[in-house]
C-alpha cells in the first residue's frame, strides 16, 4: 500500500495512516486503501479487533486539500462527497471493535476518524480540532452524527462554529475519549485493549455494537425487541456454549467466532 501500513498480530488489525511528512493527511489514495482494508477486515475472521493509528508524531490533519484535495477530478463535489462518505460509514458498520490510537494532531476529518472509532484512548500530548469552519468548510465525515451524541448538541456546536483546539485533557473532559495516557505507555495500552477484545466473543461483540450505535433512533421498545433478536443470535454460537463451560471449569473461555 501507498499510504497505509497494515499489521496483523494475535487478532488484531493495526492500521497506520502512513503520510508523517503531512501529519498523515489523508488524500484520494488513501481513502481508496482505507476503504479497502475495513472491507478486507469485514469479512475475514481472523481478524477480532482493529487499532488506527497514525505514523510518526500524529494521528492524522484531516483531509489532504493540496492540488484539489480529494474533490480533484470530480464532476461535481456531490459525487466526491458521497464517495468519501463511503469511509466513515464502512467503519461505522464495521462488526469488529475499533480503537484509535491518536498522538497529537487529529483534525476535520482526521478527529472524526477517530470519533468514528468504538473506543478512543490518547495520548497526553494530543490535540483535536473540528477545523472544518475556519477553512470556510461545514463539517463532515461523520462530525455531525458523532460530536453531538458523545458530547451533546451545544457542546458539539461550540466545537464546530468555533474550531478551537481541544487539548486530550479538555477532550477528556468533554467526554470525547475513553482514556488520557502518558504517551510512553499509550502503545501498551492500546495493545492490551486490543488483545482483550480480540479474545472476546466475535458474535457477542457484533451484535453488541450493532445495538448501541442503534439505541438513540429507538424507543425503549424497539431497543428491547432488537436486544432480543440479538440475543436469539448469541445464545445459539458455539462461544456462548463454551463460556458457560470456562464458567463451571473456573477457566477463561476461548472464542471462536461459531
Amino acid at each position: 500500500m501507498e499510504t497505509l501500513q497494515v499489521e496483523r498480530y494475535n487478532g488484531v488489525v493495526t492500521i497506520t495512516l502512513d503520510r508523517p511528512k503531512v501529519k498523515n493527511a489523508m488524500n484520494r489514495r488513501c481513502w481508496e486503501e482505507l476503504l479497502d482494508e475495513l472491507a478486507a477486515i469485514a469479512v475475514d475472521p481472523d481478524d477480532r479487533a482493529v487499532v488506527i493509528t497514525g505514523a510518526g508524531a500524529d494521528f492524522c490533519s484531516g483531509a489532504d486539500l493540496s492540488d484539489g484535495g480529494p474533490f480533484a477530478g470530480a464532476r461535481h463535489m456531490a459525487f466526491a462527497m458521497q464517495w468519501i462518505n463511503q469511509v466513515p460509514l464502512a467503519l461505522h458498520r464495521l462488526p469488529k471493535p475499533t480503537i484509535a490510537k491518536v498522538r497529537g494532531v487529529a483534525a476535520g476529518a482526521g478527529a472524526n476518524l477517530a470519533l468514528g472509532c468504538d473506543l478512543i484512548v490518547a495520548s497526553e500530548n494530543a490535540r483535536f480540532a473540528e477545523i472544518f469552519a475556519k477553512r470556510g468548510l461545514s463539517i463532515d465525515f461523520g462530525g455531525s452524527w458523532a460530536l453531538p451524541r458523545l458530547i451533546g448538541l451545544h457542546r458539539a456546536k461550540e466545537l464546530a462554529f468555533f474550531g478551537d483546539v481541544v487539548s486530550a485533557a479538555d477532550a477528556d473532559r468533554l467526554g470525547l475519549v475513553n482514556r488520557v495516557v502518558p504517551d510512553a505507555e499509550l502503545d501498551d495500552f492500546v495493545t492490551g485493549w486490543a488483545e482483550r477484545l480480540a479474545r472476546g466473543a466475535p458474535v457477542a461483540l457484533a451484535q453488541t455494537k450493532r445495538l448501541l450505535n442503534e439505541s438513540i433512533q429507538r424507543s425503549m421498545a424497539e431497543a428491547l425487541d432488537a436486544e432480543g433478536a440479538g440475543q436469539m443470535i448469541a445464545v445459539g454460537t458455539k462461544d456462548a456454549k463454551e463460556a458457560v463451560k470456562a464458567f463451571l471449569a473456573k477457566r477463561e473461555p476461548s472464542f471462536e467466532g461459531r
